[in-house]
């Protein structure tokens, strides 16, 4: 199957899902990954690799705009690769995945290089997913949430993440208000994860 088919497979399956009960864990099986080819990123200049399996993820949100449809994700995603690049003179987006309403996740960095979305203590041990949107005043839409707990299950299937792996927000780990209060109120209810 095509890797276009494949997105096209999931992004049905997501709309068929959306009035079933949310499960707790999300299936083994990996769920496809939209590449960063398809969202046309910038080429990385990142070469610092992280050692798998992970112990931990962190969850944030970009605090910027929402997307809901896979070309406004892929938009998204090329402006928050842009700043982080450009602005802030990263080598790459900040985020190993990111997270769209789309209910597709984004190749950011990666598994296997380390991220700049909790800083230099964080970044060398943990995997970065990011919400796209902003989600102080509202959580993300339910085909958003399976995604990444799909993303999650899929990591501890590649062996990229212990299966005791320790969830934390963003704030968790830096002053902040990432992942917005409705997320993070939502993440305390996963099974991984843990307080500060």
């Amino acid at each position: 199957m095509s890797c276009r088919c494949a997105l096209l497979a999931w992004a049905l399956l997501g709309l068929l899902r959306l009035g079933a009960a949310q499960e707790t864990e999300a299936p083994a099986c990996c769920i496809p990954i939209v590449p960063r080819n398809e969202w046309k990123a910038l080429a990385s200049e990142c070469a610092q690799r992280l050692s798998l399996p992970l112990r931990y993820v962190v969850v944030s949100h970009t605090a910027g705009s929402s997307c809901d449809t896979p070309a406004s994700c892929q938009q998204q995603a090329r402006n928050v690769q842009h700043y982080h690049m450009k602005t802030q003179g990263w080598c790459d987006v900040g985020y190993n995945f990111l997270i769209g309403e789309d209910g597709l996740v984004y190749e950011g960095r990666g598994w296997n290089f380390m991220g700049a979305h909790s800083g230099h203590l964080w970044n060398p041990m943990s995997i970065g997913i990011s919400f796209m949107g902003n989600y102080m005043d509202r959580v993300p839409a339910p085909q958003a949430i399976r995604a990444a707990q799909g993303l999650l299950a899929c990591g501890v299937a590649q062996g990229a993440l212990r299966s005791n792996y320790v969830l934390k927000g963003h704030r968790d780990v830096q002053r902040t208000l990432s992942p917005g209060d409705q997320l993070y109120n939502l993440i305390q209810n996963w099974p991984h994860y843990r307080s500060p």
